[in-house]
């Protein structure tokens, strides 16, 4: 199997002939598994002999010359070798004909380069004097005619590489998009068919250096030109397609980079020396990643990567089996397996695996990971990684080995395991008696297949079969057979060839064949369960067989997968279960990636089926009932991975597991399962319910892989070296040492166990029941899966084990069933875990109630889980703690679960404590703020340590704490000290009271003035009758009670009233009452009541005392809320006592609002707008609208006969007389008000009001007035006195300013409104109307007189003399204004006379 099983290396010698000398060099075909390696010996000369992958010598390909070979290039598509020689010579050597083609003389020196294009149509070659020829090769890999083009360049030439082609803009896409993960674009550059046309096919340019330091860059019609200059030799040329740049290394380690241009230039961007011992042989290898590994005979390699501008060193490991001081000579790196081989000085070859963290391959630095090396003698001077992935040539001076990779054989069966250790060793196991043996075969083992009773081993040359009887193996059969597969059943051998099946005896005698036609294919694929055989083809056929009889016969047709699955590529395993209803099959796709599904054939059905490990679902779409969360919980655990091998339970056909990865990883060899997450999946697979997943859970680290699944275990391989703690079982149930009797075959093992189980989860607990509870608990298990709970508690209510009723309550966790479980707790009789659960049922989440379930099982994980799942982090801390997994609890608590943060440290110190870490516990107790208790209570026993805490933490409570254990023991001078620390004042006073230094107490009550210290000697002293101190402390200490009882007792009277002031009410009624008793101080008593809030009292016995600066304090605080009655009766005495306001203030506050008006108004008291206010509230219950509206009035006539106008105004709007508020505001005088208020009001007498009030003023001079004016007329619908103000204007132009048009205009407008009056007296009217037009008529002749003058001064003076003669002219135009019209014409004429 590929996966998983520890890798280890096959070596086969080349068969090389004995003619042959040293071993020089050798070179494997980039595409075939054929390698060249050409060797020389002092006598013969020198030969190249080409080898196959097992070190076969192709004899046909041999070639001798007396010369040495100096260069080897295979073509990169043909079996066709360039060999050149020192002489100049070029040969092509074809394989396997043997042809060779010598290339026309062209170079005479030693040949220095051979290079063949990308697909091989151009072949390269230069010498030792710079002379450098282009030839052409056609697609067979056969040279056309002479060169195309030959340079001289005059210097040796050192290396030339071919600068690739840029594909096409289609393929860059394409490339794009199955980078991405487009599996379509993908198929198309993998695809099996026509290759993909790729823009241009090949690049034909190439560079080419030279010793003295120059690159020649040469174009694919070969024109050369200089590319640059370096100093030095040049070594080796790379080239970096991700940059499109060059890489140069010179002789002495000087690596430039250099950007390409467009057009041919080259631009350097980089200069660094690598570091290196001088005048050695370097090895540097270039990898496609821009890694640059160098090897230069020192005891490291070193690695630089240029892309991240990083460098390192990989060194040799002594654990591994490495020596001090051994060499590395030479490396070679496999991009297709990431792994790094270097070949040392002592004949190992160490070899580093690349080991990429999954899901960061983007951008982590790969780390390289040492392997146990191979060992080979020698000194190995050269490597180099074959065409296909696993072949590895060295040469060790004295020949070359190839290195086959081979993946450790492993199988189980019948309770029988073997595991291949070495080539040729391996280690078995019997499950039923424990005995572990040691088989050395003495062939190499390419596949291993066991029974109860026999061990089989192939190497694809050879079968050899032993016999296992108790503890000893015997050699049973040897038979030469190359079939690659073999499969075992009883007596019976199958091995494969073309088209058949062989069935054989153990000794190789074929006793029957099972054919398969032309388009059913070849058998690849051999396996067998119970006493049916499956066969997988080349060409995706699946058969099964049935062996139960004597000669095996077909359980079913043939089927083709081809036309069930999409995108076969080819079939990677097949095995089918016990009673052989369902196959299942792993696949490649077409691409040749693994394919993310496994595929189910149903036999009977007929039908194909799948699970698909990229999305974790079953493609039948039956999914469990009410367990959608589950599931998608599942799905997120299966998904994104990729199946590696699959097996069928041994007796029971519904069980299926399978080892899964994750999707990044299955490309890259087996190096992933160092570290990547192998899940163990198991389903249950049955015909009406399809693919149930059962169970899913990461393989437990220190093993290899799964080998087998044989209810109540799963069987794995462990890692050599890596005990496994499960294994200790195992060797328990081995009662008999294991006897040797056969050394040279089956010796017990001396060598690591390398195989272990591990229980189903449904068993753990039961590994040892019987067949009928095994059966019971997997017919549980499944009805579980299904979600059948009734035919589940069927299928074990017979079962009395309390294991099994314990691994019930354990599956019910993973299904969350609480009903299940108590079932199950009341089977176990497990009473306590039954309570926590009842009491956990509080808890809202169901998890948090699993949880606990969990944790009464032991299953103390999945609580966690559970806990973390439902964010639950308050019980999860809980959970911490009663585990002792304190750090998880505080940081769970720290990040979490905050609340609980002080009492998870107070918890955590109280456990240190009980373990004895007081150190750690005091650090706790500080963190969770309790220390001031804990620290001292926990140390009180060790006084010494105590008092140094004290000291250091300088805390008041834990001074305090010590003074008090100081005083305790009687040390009274120390516990002052710390009291004082502590400033703990009545500790002080209470020890100095103690010991009589009073004097000092009362000081330090006096400084401090604390309350209680100060109570504390104030009782001393009234306990000694110095009453004046005792009540000074009791002040003090604000004990006021305490202090006037002294008072009163003691006569203090004037100190009583103070006191009494400060203290509360109750204290001052007393007081008062002792005032009043004695008869004494009645003004007291009176302020006293007063301030006790006893304000009747307080005023009756002021009125008895007649004290009326008492009463006028006591009335100050009198208001609404005051008892009228009370307030009634002060205002009658300050009537009484002239005190008008104070009286008025009380009546209104009394209510008495008429009253108070009629005080005013006789008093004449000027009412301001507060005292206005407080007479008219609002929302009063006392007043009706009415009388309020009637109260207002009258408060607004007072104020008029005040003259606070605006305040009357106020009033009487309140009352709604707008009427009366307006001819207020009029008196007031106050015009922007009167505007302001008729704007408001809208009532047209108020406008006509406001209209005439602005008619008093000056309006000629401010239009705003006048525009007011008409407004308000016009608003107040008062087009007579409308038309009165604009035969006012008229008069005013011509009176002042003899503007007879503008007085024309006014009176115009005068007439519009009169005609629209409707005044009652319509004669009146008339007459006004007629006398008005009259005015109009004689004012229009004489402003047309004046306009005509300027044209007809004659006619304008006749008209003007006519006007003269008109009756009554003069109101409407002034004779004086016409006479003077007259003047000035006849002055302008100079007729003075008539002037």
């Amino acid at each position: 199997r590929s996966t998983g099983d520890m890798a280890v290396y096959f070596d086969h010698r080349i068969e090389a002939p004995e003619s042959s000398g040293v071993p020089s060099q050798l070179t494997w075909h980039s595409a075939l598994p054929i390698l060249a390696v050409a060797s020389s010996s002092p006598t013969t000369g020198s030969n190249v002999d080409l080898y196959l992958q097992q070190g076969e010598y192709v004899e046909s390909c041999h070639f001798e010359r007396p010369h040495q070979p100096t260069v080897l290039r295979w073509h990169p598509t043909k079996p066709v070798l360039a060999l050149g020689w020192e002489n100049g010579e070029v040969v092509l050597l074809t394989h396997p004909s043997g042809d060779q083609t010598v290339l026309p003389s062209t170079h005479t020196a030693c040949i220095t380069l051979l290079e063949w294009s990308s697909s091989g149509s151009r072949l390269v070659t230069g010498d030792q004097t710079g002379v450098l020829a282009v030839w052409k090769v056609d697609a067979r890999g056969r040279l056309q005619g002479n060169h195309l083009v030959k340079h001289e360049y005059n210097k040796p030439l050192t290396c030339c590489i071919f600068r690739p082609a840029s594909p096409g803009d289609d393929v860059a896409m394409l490339a794009r998009a199955s980078v991405s993960g487009d599996e379509s674009a993908l198929d198309m550059f993998s695809w099996k068919g026509a290759p993909l046309r790729m823009g241009p096919q090949e690049g034909l340019a190439f560079y080419v250096s030279t010793a003295d330091g120059k690159v020649h860059s040469v174009d694919e019609h070969c024109k050369t030109s200089i590319l640059l200059n370096v100093e030095g030799a040049i070594k080796k040329l790379f080239y970096l397609e991700k940059r499109e740049a060059l890489a140069v290394i010179t002789e002495t380690l000087m690596l430039s980079q250099y950007t390409l241009g467009p057009e041919g230039g080259a631009q350097e961007f980089m200069k660094v020396k690598l570091s290196s011992k001088t005048g050695q042989n370097v090895d540097i290898v270039w990898t496609e990643n821009s890694l640059l590994i160098t090897a230069t005979g020192e005891q490291v390699i070193r690695l630089w990567d240029l892309e991240r501008d990083d460098n390192y060193v990989l060194a040799l490991d002594e654990t591994l089996g490495f020596e001090r001081g051994e060499m590395i000579n030479c490396v070679s790196y496999c991009a297709g397996k990431e792994i790094l081989a270097a070949g040392t000085s002592h004949g190992r070859i160490a070899m580093w695996r690349m080991v990429v963290q999954p899901g960061s391959r983007g951008d982590t630095k790969a780390q390289w990971k040492l392997q146990t090396p191979t060992e080979i003698e020698g000194n190995v001077i050269q490597l180099q990684w074959g065409s296909s992935l696993n072949l590895l040539a060295a040469n060790n001076l004295n020949t070359v080995l190839i290195l086959c990779e081979h993946v450790m054989s492993v199988h189980f069966s019948q309770q029988v395991a073997a595991v291949q250790l070495t080539p040729t060793q391996l280690s078995i196991t019997q499950f039923t008696t424990g005995a572990h043996l040691a088989l050395q075969s003495d062939i190499h083992i390419k596949g291993v297949c066991v029974t109860k009773d026999s061990v089989t081993v192939w190497s694809g040359k050879q079968v050899t079969v032993y016999e296992l009887s108790g503890t000893v193996l015997r050699n049973t059969g040897s038979f030469p057979c190359d079939s690659h597969v073999v499969a075992v059943n009883g007596e019976n051998l199958y091995t494969v060839e073309p088209n058949r099946v062989q069935i054989r005896t153990p000794q190789g005698t074929v006793k029957q064949l099972l054919t398969f036609s032309k388009a059913e294919g070849n058998p690849v694929l051999l396996s067998v369960c119970q006493s049916y055989l499956v066969v997988g083809t080349d060409t995706a056929h699946i058969r099964v067989f049935d062996l139960s009889r004597r000669d095996a016969k077909a359980h079913c047709s043939a089927k083709n997968l081809a036309d069930q699955i999409a995108n076969l590529g080819a079939l990677r395993s097949v095995k089918c279960n016990a009673n052989a209803s369902q196959v299942s099959i792993l696949i490649s796709q077409v691409n040749g990636r693994p394919d993310h599904k496994v595929y189910f054939y149903d036999v009977d059905m007929d039908t194909v089926t799948h699970f698909d490990f990229f999305v974790g679902r079953p493609s039948s779409g039956i999914s469990q009932p009410e367990e959608s969360e589950r599931q998608q919980f599942q799905e997120t655990e299966l998904s994104g991975r990729c199946p590696v091998s699959h097996f069928w339970d041994e007796s029971e056909p519904r069980l299926f597991v399978c080892e899964t990865v994750p999707i990044s990883s299955e490309s890259s060899s087996a190096s992933f399962f160092d570290t990547v997450d192998v899940s163990v999946v198991t389903l249950f697979c049955t015909q009406e319910h399809g693919l149930l997943l059962q169970d899913c859970y990461p393989k437990p680290s220190g093993l290899q892989a799964l080998l087998a699944l044989d209810v109540p275990y799963y069987y794995f391989s462990c890692k050599p070296g890596e005990r496994d703690p499960v294994l200790a079982e195992i060797s328990a149930t081995t009662s008999a040492p294991p006897h040797q009797t056969q050394p040279s075959k089956g010796s017990a093992a001396q060598f690591p166990h390398m195989v272990t189980r591990r229980a189903l989860r449904d068993f753990v607990g039961l590994e040892n029941c019987e067949k009928a509870t095994r059966d019971a608990m997997l017919n549980f298990s499944f009805y579980l899966t299904i979600g059948d709970m009734d035919e589940a508690f069927k299928s074990i209510k017979l079962i009395k084990s309390k294991a099994v009723w314990e691994n019930m309550a354990g599956m019910c966790v993973k299904t969350r069933r609480l009903d299940v479980a108590r079932v199950c707790l009341g089977n176990m009789g497990n009473a306590r875990a039954a309570k926590a659960l009842k009491e956990a049922e509080a808890e809202p989440e169901p998890e948090a109630q699993v949880a606990m379930l969990a944790i009464q099982l032991g299953m103390l994980e999945d609580a966690e889980k559970l806990y973390k799942c439902c964010q639950r982090y308050d019980l999860l801390n809980n959970f911490y703690q009663a585990s002792g997994q304190w750090q998880q609890a505080l940081e769970t608590a720290e990040n979490h679960d905050r609340i609980h943060l002080r009492t998870t440290y107070y918890n955590y110190a109280k456990y240190l404590e009980s373990m004895g870490d007081k150190t750690l516990a005091l650090a706790y107790y500080e963190n969770s703020d309790t220390h001031r208790v804990e620290v001292p209570r926990m140390l009180q026993d060790d006084t010494s340590s105590l008092e140094i805490y004290v000291n250091k933490m300088k805390d008041k409570n834990i001074y305090k704490w010590w003074a008090q254990y100081l005083e305790s023991q009687s040390d009274m001078d120390s516990a002052l000290r710390f009291y004082e620390c502590a400033q703990d004042y009545l500790s002080l006073v209470r020890v100095h009271c103690y010991m009589g230094n009073i004097q000092k107490a009362s000081e330090i009550a006096n400084d401090t003035g604390d309350r209680a210290a100060s109570y504390h000697l104030a009782r001393h002293y009234e306990g000694h009758d110095d009453i004046k101190q005792a009540v000074h402390f009791y002040t003090r200490a604000q004990a006021y009670n305490n202090a006037i009882r002294l008072c009163k007792e003691n006569g203090l009277d004037d100190q009583l009233m103070n006191l009494a002031l400060l203290s509360n009410p109750e204290d001052m009624m007393e007081a008062a009452c002792y005032y009043e008793e004695k008869g004494t101080h009645m003004d007291r008593a009176v302020a006293l009541y007063h301030k006790a809030g006893y304000v009747s009292k307080a005023l009756e016995l002021a009125f008895a005392t007649q004290q009326f600066s008492a009463l006028q304090l006591i009335a100050e605080d009198l208001n609404e809320s005051s008892d009228p009655a009370v307030l009634a009766r002060c205002s009658d005495f300050f009537i009484t006592h002239s005190q008008y306001d104070k009286a008025v203030e009380l009546l209104v506050a009394a209510k008495k609002y008429h009253q108070a008006l009629e005080l005013c108004v006789t008093q004449n008291l000027t009412i301001t707008e507060e005292l206005a206010e407080r007479m008219t509230v609002t929302d009063s219950k006392d007043l009706s609208e009415q009388s309020r509206k009637e109260l207002l009035e009258r408060i607004a006539d007072c104020c008029m006969r005040q003259g606070n106008y605006h305040l009357a105004t106020k009033k009487y709007t309140q009352a709604g007389n707008k009427l009366k508020a307006m001819r207020a505001l009029l008196k007031s005088g106050d015009t922007e008000k009167i505007v302001f208020f008729a704007n408001v009001s809208r009532q047209k007498e108020l406008f006509i009001m406001a209209a005439n009030y602005l008619q008093s003023l000056d309006w000629r001079k401010n239009p705003e007035i006048l525009k007011t004016i008409i407004g308000f007329y016009t608003k107040g619908r008062a087009p007579d006195l409308l038309a009165g103000f604009y035969e006012a204007c008229a008069q005013v132009e011509i009176d002042d300013y003899q503007n007879y048009e503008k007085a024309l205009d006014a009176l115009t407008e005068a007439f519009k409104c009169l005609s629209k009056a409707k005044d009652s007296s319509t004669r009146q009217q008339d007459v006004r109307l007629a006398d008005m037009q009259r005015k109009i008529t004689l004012i229009k002749k004489f402003v047309h007189a004046r306009r005509l003058y300027v044209e007809d001064a004659g006619e304008a003076v006749r008209l003007c003399e006519a006007l003269l003669e008109e009756p009554e002219l003069d109101p409407a135009v002034r004779i004086g204004d016409a006479f003077g019209f007259l003047v000035e014409h006849h002055c302008q004429q100079g007729n003075f006379q008539v002037v």
